[in-house]
């Protein structure tokens, strides 16, 4: 976490410092950035596979210039599996954070990508996403971890435990822990529709709202969504296990 009131001359110096590879930026970038008057950080992805011992962040660095210009810098935070030292890399275009992914993760996920597509560009933007571009064109491996995106992760997850209409949806003991979710993920796992018993069909969807929390931990809410109700009504149902989903889903399928 940065410190509130470090000047923007030693923020700078830190970033630079802890960066492994901060000799690569080029020496004109360099030279701007040392004439910063102001700055600000912010989170822009994180990733967690505590399974794996994996974890990574990117944050992105933005510069006020004394000629009024501006600049950005994009840092790679990442742990390794099997290593439990914390390393950083810096780079100054998006395209180039995602290569890094590349290299050292083998992937470069989809959320991420959108992600960082999102986000105010740091550098040119029309060389970023000329990078891009050809970067995804190339065939890459399969997403193998969840890429989570740091947004108002409480609210989401009190919004989804508030529309759950179903008498056993999670209770106090998992709200109480989902207050302390930083970062979430919307993955949907189920969509179409199915006849019911009653002869006419009704549309199901089951999604996939996974959380990670303040202690590095993981917690998955699982949403049904389905018109299986006596008047065709749009009802949204949430369990705490995808095996308890999926058997709602075959429950109203076959009672109404």
């Amino acid at each position: 976490m940065s410190d509130p009131y470090e000047t923007t001359e030693a923020h700078l110096d830190r970033l630079l410092g802890r960066a492994l590879n901060s000799f690569d930026l080029p020496d004109l970038l360099v030279e701007r950035l040392g004439t910063a008057l102001a700055h600000s950080s912010s989170l822009s992805t994180t990733h967690h596979s505590p399974s794996a011992g994996l974890w990574r962040e990117t944050h992105w660095h933005t510069y006020l210039l004394a000629d009024g210009g501006s600049e950005a810098l994009w840092e790679l935070a990442y742990r390794q599996e099997g290593d439990r030292a914390v390393r950083h890399e810096v780079f100054a275009s998006k395209s180039d954070l995602c290569m890094a992914v590349t290299r050292l993760f083998g992937e470069v996920p989809a959320r991420m990508a959108r992600d960082l597509a999102a986000s105010p560009s740091g550098g040119g933007p029309a060389e970023d996403v000329a990078s891009l571009g050809a970067l995804f064109a190339a065939p890459l491996p399969a997403l193998r971890h969840r890429e989570y995106t740091v947004e108002q992760s409480v609210d989401h997850a009190r919004r989804v435990l508030r529309r759950a209409e179903n008498a056993d949806r999670p209770g106090e003991r998992l709200a109480e822990r989902l207050r302390s979710a930083y970062a979430h993920q919307i993955t949907q796992a189920f969509g179409g529709r199915r006849s019911l018993t009653s002869g006419r069909d009704a549309g199901f969807s089951l999604y996939e709202h996974a959380f990670v929390l303040l202690d590095g931990s993981e917690v998955s809410l699982w949403e049904v969504e389905h018109t299986a109700t006596p008047d065709g009504r749009h009802m949204c149902e949430v369990y705490e296990s995808e095996t308890i989903a999926r058997g709602a889903m075959e429950l109203r399928a076959r009672v109404r």
